[in-house]
C-alpha cells in the first residue's frame, strides 16, 4: 500500500469536487440567485451563469480525474490521472480563490485554502 497517502487525497478531491458540482449541476438556480447576490458589487455580476458554468465543468473534471486516477494508482501504480486531476483541482480552487477575493468574501477565500493544501501535497506526491 505504497499509494496510500496519494489515494486517499484523491478520495478527498474526488468527493469535494463531484458533491460540488451535483450542487450546482442539481440546484442551478439556487446557486445563481446566490451567486447574483455575492457578486453584485464585483465585475462578475453580468457574468454568473458563465461563471458558474465554467467552474462546474471545471469541478466535474476535477472529480472525474481524481476518481480515474485512484483506480489507476490502486491497479497499476501509474500517477498520470491523478496528478491530472490534483493539478486541475488546484487550477478550480485558484479561480474560487480569485472569486471569494473578488466579492471581499475573505472568510470564503481562506475555506478554499485549506481545500488548496492538500490538492497542492498531491500535486507534489504524484508529480
Amino acid at each position: 500500500m505504497n499509494n496510500a497517502a496519494s489515494i486517499l487525497l484523491l478520495v478527498f478531491l474526488a468527493i469535494t469536487f463531484i458533491q460540488s458540482g451535483y450542487d450546482k449541476l442539481f440546484y442551478w438556480k439556487d446557486n445563481i440567485d446566490f451567486l447574483k447576490e455575492h457578486f453584485a458589487k464585483t465585475q462578475l455580476k453580468n457574468l454568473t451563469h458563465l461563471a458558474l458554468l465554467n467552474i462546474l465543468i471545471l469541478e466535474l473534471i476535477s472529480g472525474v480525474l481524481c476518481v480515474v486516477g485512484c483506480i489507476e494508482l490502486f491497479v497499476s501504480n501509474g500517477r498520470t490521472f491523478g496528478l491530472y486531476g490534483a493539478v486541475f483541482s488546484c487550477i478550480t480552487l485558484l479561480m474560487l480563490l480569485f472569486g471569494q477575493r473578488l466579492a471581499k468574501d475573505y472568510d470564503g477565500a481562506r475555506t478554499i485554502v485549506i481545500y488548496f493544501i492538500p490538492a497542492v501535497m498531491a500535486v507534489y506526491w504524484l508529480n
